[in-house]
């Protein structure tokens, strides 16, 4: 397994907000993770990536226990995630937002400038923007800004990137097209991704196996449309007496 979570827990005060979190991503893998509000997703990919110090549990990659590393140092073994609110250089174009991920990423230390720049290049013709490359980063829109948030992340270098709210704001004809790019940056580059999204039908639609997290707990694991008529996800979802 590329990514091992086990028993992992979290707590905030009398919050407990990843309580004894289990679950484990193969190479290769599109998963999503979904959940209610404040079920624990945001939390665990800030453990995931370094953000948060886990107070319990293990979380291994490519082999390697990471629970506690910082975040560059997480980033730099090849692990990468976009965030719900997107925060670009607004002063920097476009262009140089992508090449400062890339010299601080894992394939771009201790390159030049112009290196990072060429590489920033592919990674906005494959996101769509190179069109946009000169611009300043404050004046995209917002599917323009995930997707500048995007291309920073898979800039690193990653073997697992972690999306998080990738499709949030965008609207129904945004949608598709950024599906699309999700899907094929995993399969062009052998990412394996694991995303956090509300849009439940996209995730049915773009992720052969989907993870559910309810009160910081694991409580479906498996194809989408199995874990979708699980009694327990219904619940989660609608409140007992609805379901």
């Amino acid at each position: 397994m590329l990514l091992e979570v086990r028993g992992v827990s979290k707590r905030f005060g009398g919050v407990m907000a990843l309580n004894g979190v289990s679950m484990a991503v193969a190479e290769g893998e599109l998963v999503g993770l979904i959940g209610p509000n404040g079920a624990g997703k945001t939390t665990l990919f800030h453990v995931i990536a370094g953000f948060l110090k886990p107070d319990a549990g293990s979380i291994r990659f490519a082999g390697r226990e990471i629970g506690g590393l910082p975040p560059h140092r997480i980033c730099q073994l090849g692990i990468a995630r976009t965030f719900q609110i997107v925060q670009p250089f607004e002063a920097l174009s476009v262009l140089d937002n992508v090449a400062v991920a890339y010299l601080y990423g894992r394939w771009g230390r201790g390159a030049s400038v112009r290196k990072a720049r060429e590489a920033a290049q592919r990674f906005l013709e494959r996101v769509g923007l190179l069109d946009r490359a000169g611009d300043a980063a404050g004046t995209l829109n917002l599917s323009e800004r995930r997707r500048v948030e995007l291309a920073r992340a898979v800039a690193t270098g990653p073997r697992l990137l972690c999306l998080d709210e990738v499709m949030s704001g965008l609207t129904h004809g945004e949608l598709g097209p950024m599906s699309e790019t999700v899907r094929r940056l995993g399969e062009e580059l052998g990412l394996t991704v694991l995303m956090v999204e509300h849009n439940v039908r996209l995730v049915r639609e773009l992720c052969p196996r989907v993870v559910v997290l309810h009160y910081g707990q694991v409580i479906a694991d498996g194809p989408p449309e199995a874990v979708m008529r699980e009694p327990s996800v219904v619940s989660a979802y609608l409140g007992e007496r609805d379901a």
